[in-house]
């Protein structure tokens, strides 16, 4: 038996608990749309899946927890698409954060909520789908998912996977958990630390092949980002791009763009774009500006500011920025960096960063830049401006971080490939 004594007890508490949260997650889906979405999207799941499987069909299984661990995926689901076309690709998301985003990507052939992770929904998603090759990413560990894999012998990888101390595997309670790792046929982590201490507990099946995100964000360099209305807007000023903000960040750029005296154009692409959130940023701005929906024959060139009330832009936007701010670092974690980073521009954040390995890196690098006020936004942004040297020597540190840092997607397919 894969669990036994003291682990078949533990297995049993995880499992009424497992359950009993989702009884909790129902009731709090009453009062919250977010939660509502988390359960009401994971209704019928099964039949939607069946229904897209025919007899034969080979499939291959990816599973991330939300947008973020779908920017790692990416990369490897479209090499098996060019590489193995004859395999179908799930995909499964925790969260509706991803889910609701990407529920119509061509990627995959099937794109559902992953069913809560209790042995008998493990058992009768692998029943359906019965997958050759299984990936998940970065942090997604459910034990009942991966104890049925293991029993199963179905090859199962842990992909862009980074481990510190903090973890519950590396602690004295941790056994279970640690249990749950056995059933990673290869995991392929973001650094030597991770691999250390996997080694720590056993595991020598690792590589160290990096974030698949480098490979991801490499590639938007040689796509076409060219924008009508930003050619329009920016006439050769510089352009702030502040990207994925939340109301703190917001705060701090609204008041550098109504007292900044300079040439410069400004795009602000929130996080969230509902219409009293977007109302508010556009009442809070004193310089003449624009939300991206209502741009039809205007002169863009007379406008300061441009609110991107849509989504499915920032990429390329981003293509135009002289400096960048990247939010959420002052509210529930910080957004993706390495989209502007690669255009090798200057990127400025918020205070809680820790965890982001990439941000950490390029703070010590000093191509990311930290702010915690008003004061030091308006410091930084005007050092940027005035300081021609400075904003392109930081910027290429971003540019090189990244060109150093590909690679991870190519290692993983030569081991996908010896099981295809």
């Amino acid at each position: 038996m894969y669990f036994s004594g003291n682990m078949t007890l533990v297995r049993f508490v995880y499992n009424i608990l497992i359950s009993l949260s989702w009884i909790v997650l129902k009731v709090i889906a009453l009062f919250n749309s977010k939660m509502r979405l988390f359960v009401l999207g994971r209704k019928g799941v099964f039949q939607k899946i069946e229904a897209k499987i025919s007899d034969g069909d080979k499939l291959i299984w990816m599973h991330v927890a939300s947008l973020g661990e779908y920017e790692q995926g990416l990369p490897i689901l479209e090499r098996i698409k060019l590489d193995h076309p004859l395999y179908k690709i799930v995909l499964t998301f925790f969260s509706p954060s991803g889910y609701e985003v990407k529920k119509d990507t061509p990627i995959a052939d099937i794109v559902v909520y992953l069913p809560m992770d209790t042995i008998s929904n493990a058992k009768k998603f692998l029943d359906i789908i019965k997958p050759e090759l299984v990936i998940f990413v970065k942090y997604e560990i459910w034990p009942n998912y991966l104890h049925e894999l293991r029993d199963r012998n179905i090859p199962t990888f842990l992909v862009s996977a980074i481990f510190s101390k903090r973890q519950v595997f590396f602690k004295s309670y941790g056994s279970f958990m640690r249990n749950s790792l056995r059933s990673f046929s290869h995991f392929f982590v973001q650094n030597e630390n991770s691999k250390e201490l996997l080694a720590s507990i056993g595991h020598k099946n690792v590589t160290v092949s990096g974030d698949t995100r480098f490979d991801r964000v490499s590639k938007i360099l040689n796509q076409d980002n060219g924008l009508d209305f930003m050619d329009d807007f920016k006439k050769g000023n510089f352009c702030l791009v502040a990207g994925s903000t939340w109301p703190e960040d917001e705060e701090i750029i609204i008041d550098f763009i109504n007292t900044a005296n300079t040439l410069s154009k400004y795009i602000i692409a929130p996080h969230k774009i509902n219409e009293t959130h977007i109302n508010k940023i556009q009442s809070g701005i004193l310089k003449k500006s624009i939300r991206f929906s209502k741009i039809t024959k205007e002169k863009l060139s007379d406008y300061k500011v441009i609110i991107i009330d849509t989504i499915g832009l920032l990429t390329k936007i981003y293509a135009y920025a002289d400096f960048a701010y990247v939010g959420g670092a002052f509210a529930t974690g910080l957004h993706n960096t390495l989209e502007p980073a690669v255009f090798g521009i200057p990127v400025t954040i918020g205070p809680n960063y820790h965890g982001f390995k990439e941000a950490e890196d390029l703070i010590d690098q000093k191509g990311i830049y930290v702010i915690k006020n008003k004061l030091e936004f308006t410091e930084l942004m005007t050092r940027f401006i005035n300081d021609d040297n400075f904003r392109k020597k930081t910027g290429a540190i971003n540019s090189n971080y990244i060109a150093k840092n590909v690679g991870a997607t190519k290692q993983i397919l030569n081991h996908i490939d010896d099981i295809l």
